[in-house]
């Protein structure tokens, strides 16, 4: 009897969490910097919640006979970068305004430790997206970071609720 509520419920919650679930990443290149297969890969990363603008993420990602010869088998290092571009009209969504900012990529950097994450932040008084590529760890913080802008000003840019006053 209460087996159909139960998936209602359970299929509405999946569907809540996959809505708030940071971008995906797409690899489009992979390149060799080793004999022992350490790559440098790069990811193309969509804003969610702007479209027409592109992050591409450079990160390194470690070899299993890497692994084995250092003997840290769950762990790529910090070293990331990015750059973010028009590449289409600029639609900006309901986007987070405040200092903070909003993360919309994450990627893991270990098996449970570290994340590399993509956060945006918009400057009002510039008119400019700010993209911040981090590692975030839970017990010490790198400060390994990476940053780009997208100049909005001169740009033809819609606003879903209005620019910000």
């Amino acid at each position: 009897m209460f087996r159909p509520i139960r998936i209602l419920l359970l299929a509405g919650l999946a569907a809540c969490a996959a809505a708030s679930l940071p971008a995906r990443a797409e690899t489009v290149g992979e390149v060799g910097v080793d004999w022992l297969g350490n790559d440098i890969k790069i990811d193309a990363v969509r804003d969610p919640k702007i479209n027409g603008v592109t992050c591409h993420v450079t990160y390194f990602d470690r070899s299993v006979i890497d692994r084995l010869k250092n003997g840290n088998w769950f762990e790529d290092p910090s070293n990331n970068s990015i750059a973010c571009r028009q590449t289409g009209p600029i639609t900006i969504g309901d986007i987070d305004l405040s200092k903070e900012g909003e993360e919309v990529f994450r990627s893991g950097l270990s098996l449970i430790w570290k994340d590399l994450l993509v956060t945006r932040i918009y400057d009002k008084a510039n008119d400019t997206l700010i993209y911040l590529a981090h590692s975030r760890q839970l017990t010490d913080g790198s400060a390994k970071m990476s940053i780009t802008t997208v100049p909005l000003f001169g740009q033809t840019v819609s606003w879903e609720k209005g620019r910000p006053q």
